[in-house]
């Protein structure tokens, strides 16, 4: 399998278009929703307004809480997230991860008090997302 093959099987990549970029965040419009997201982003990226960026979304968690009904969003629609719900696509035990199906798919780490083994795939949750929402680019 190609590297880009397994970049396309990963559902935990999303893809936006670049707004706004400075100051060590990025800022992506969500294709077909209103949501203009700003995540941090470790190194420059060499895009420009209005670039399409595939990548991952990685997320510090508050305390996760299981949820019994809802839908899937990040609050608030534009700026740095602060709320996510969502449904729980994968767990990943040695990273103590979970990936979030909101708007757009979330790796989570959990709170330290926390493990990812605690919650099931397709198990509704939400949290308050700590300052810093990174964003991964990928090829």
């Amino acid at each position: 399998m190609t590297e880009s093959a397994s970049v396309d099987l990963d559902p935990a990549v999303f893809q936006g278009v670049v707004s706004a970029i400075g100051d060590g965040a990025l800022h992506l419009a969500i294709p077909g929703s209103d949501y203009v997201l700003q995540l941090m982003i470790d190194e420059p990226m060499a895009v420009a307004v209005g670039d399409i960026v595939r990548g991952r979304a990685h997320a510090n968690a508050r305390r996760i809480d299981s949820i019994s009904a809802g839908g899937r969003c990040i609050e608030p629609l534009q700026g740095r997230p602060r709320r996510v719900q969502g449904r729980v696509m994968s767990i990943d035990e040695v990273n103590d991860t979970i990936t979030v199906l909101a708007s757009i798919p979330i790796v989570c780490t959990t709170d330290p008090l926390q493990k990812a083994i605690q919650f099931k795939p397709n198990e509704m949750v939400s949290f308050d997302v700590a300052p810093g929402m990174t964003f991964e680019p990928v090829a």
